[in-house]
């Protein structure tokens, strides 16, 4: 392992080193970068013009340019770009925006879009199977600029509006009813009575739902309440045992539920805790939670020691997730009012010199990331639910998964410890790709929603013939490319043990 990590940095730091060769050369040749200073009028254009000639090096050789910029990236300096800006601050800076922006959209991409894509797998033929691959198809094909403007102009726009006075019609409580309860038959498997009940039942519940939404008018104040949490943490705790251990062995069960007790208790018993924490003390909760639950499930697990471990840990982090989700919407009502009524934000990564405490900031934060978020997920949820289903598709046909039926072993086990194991090698490689992309930035999403990120530095550069801003970009993303896909090398060798490094 540790020569097969040397040898592929050793290589990859020559082919970024000649690649870094090709783009300074490519962008100091794009065109000229004392174009806009020329069309000045009056004498304080040659000395404008004289400032940036030296400050960009435009007397000297290219060549020699490249090298004197290489010598001060060896040194750990970045340079400065044509107007005197240092290119590491800027780098810091769209580096964090495009972090924020896009780390967020793709691992709720890759999660949800794998998951569905399995379920999607399992039910190879069914109502959800056609609808799911019809829905991905149409996401696919949206172009992202026309998505961004749709969601800005009915998710933003004309929901703040709505938020006015959140009343929901009754044909808007209807159409959900309706494609709630299609959902609900998508997913039953049986015959035609079962799905009949199932679309009943569905249409039912939506129904219902969204009218005590609407009475309440929970929309103006939302919160999940401690009830609410309660059901919500038991039922994580519930189906995460049917998943790592099923529900025939009572350890990980009793494990994974005194987890999820205790975490809604304690969201009652910390609240002059969590009023205003900080980001420290929600990683640190975090950390006590990981212990407290571990301890749970060595105490409780019984022979299934570690699945009541995985099971309870695994409840613990969900259960604070919806306590923190819980804490942030209690604060919605204030923060709306702060920002006129205006939670959701069309442009930008903050509002301008707006100042709260920790939920108001994070509410902040949170209504401009929706948007680009929605935005991207969309388009690359369609991907990694279609890869999946090939993937699993492709591994449930195989003789050792056959062989697993054969032997008796539950059908949880078959698909969760051979099939979904084996069949993650192929999505793997799609996600080191993704996620060393999006470090590079969205540019069509930072530009439709006005974020300053890697994509913009990278754009205002080339269109600038900068080259100082343009290598930043490139180092990073470059770099990021090489990490992400040595990851990868690595993690097929622990999916699949007869892959060797060596």
């Amino acid at each position: 392992m540790i020569a097969f990590i040397s040898r592929r940095l050793i290589t990859s730091f020559f082919v970024l080193l000649a690649a870094t060769m090709v783009i300074y050369g490519l962008t100091a040749l794009a065109g000229d970068p004392l174009e806009d200073l020329r069309e000045l009028p009056g004498p304080d254009r040659e000395r404008r013009m004289a400032d940036r000639i030296d400050r960009m090096n435009l007397d000297v050789a290219l060549p020699l340019r490249y090298l004197a910029w290489l010598g001060n990236l060896f040194r750990g300096d970045l340079g400065v770009n044509r107007d005197g800006q240092d290119v590491g601050v800027l780098l810091g800076a769209a580096l964090s925006a495009t972090l924020q922006l896009v780390v967020a959209a793709t691992v709720l991409a890759v999660v949800i879009g794998v998951i569905v894509g399995i379920v999607s797998a399992l039910r190879q033929y069914s109502a959800f199977d056609y609808s799911v691959t019809f829905a991905a198809f149409v996401c696919f094909s949206l172009p992202l600029f026309w998505v961004a403007v749709m969601l800005k102009q009915y998710i933003a726009i004309e929901f703040n509006d709505w938020l006015r006075d959140p009343v929901i019609p009754p044909a808007v409580i209807g159409s959900a009813a309706l494609v709630g309860g299609l959902a609900w038959a998508a997913l039953a498997v049986g015959e035609r009575r079962l799905r009949l009940a199932a679309f009943g039942a569905g249409a039912a519940v939506t129904a219902v739902t969204l009218a005590l939404l609407s009475a309440t008018r929970w929309f103006a104040d939302p919160g999940i309440g401690l009830f609410a949490l309660a059901v919500l943490a038991g039922g994580t705790a519930i189906g995460l045992t049917v998943l790592i251990s099923g529900l025939q062995y009572r350890g990980p069960l009793y494990a994974a539920l005194a987890a999820a007790g205790i975490g809604v208790l304690l969201s009652e018993v910390l609240d002059p805790v969590l009023a205003d924490p900080g980001w420290a003390g929600i990683f640190g909760l975090a950390l006590v939670t990981v212990a407290v639950c571990a301890g749970l499930g060595h105490g409780l697990g019984g022979l299934l020691r570690r699945q009541a471990i995985t099971a309870a840990v695994l409840t613990g982090l969900i259960t604070g997730g919806l306590i923190f989700l819980d804490r942030m919407l209690r604060g919605f009502a204030a923060y709306s009012e702060r920002v006129r009524g205006r939670p959701i934000s069309t442009i930008g990564s903050r509002t301008p010199n707006f100042t709260g405490d920790f939920w108001q900031t994070n509410l902040d934060a949170a209504g401009h990331l929706l948007l680009p978020t929605m935005a991207l997920i969309l388009i690359s949820l369609a991907t990694y639910t279609r890869y999946s289903r090939s993937s699993m598709l492709e591994v449930m046909n195989l003789d050792y998964v056959r062989t697993a039926r054969a032997k008796g072993s539950p059908e949880r086990t078959v698909i969760t410890k051979h099939a979904f194991r084996n069949g993650m090698i192929p999505i793997t490689t799609l996600m080191a790709v993704d996620f060393a992309g999006v470090i590079g930035g969205a540019i069509v999403t930072e530009n439709v929603f006005g974020w300053q990120g890697m994509g913009s530095l990278f754009l205002r550069g080339l269109q600038q013939v900068d080259p100082a801003p343009v290598m930043a970009f490139f180092i990073v993303s470059g770099t990021a490319i090489v990490v992400f896909n040595m990851l990868a090398d690595i993690v097929y060798a622990y999916l699949d043990p007869r892959i060797r490094l060596s």
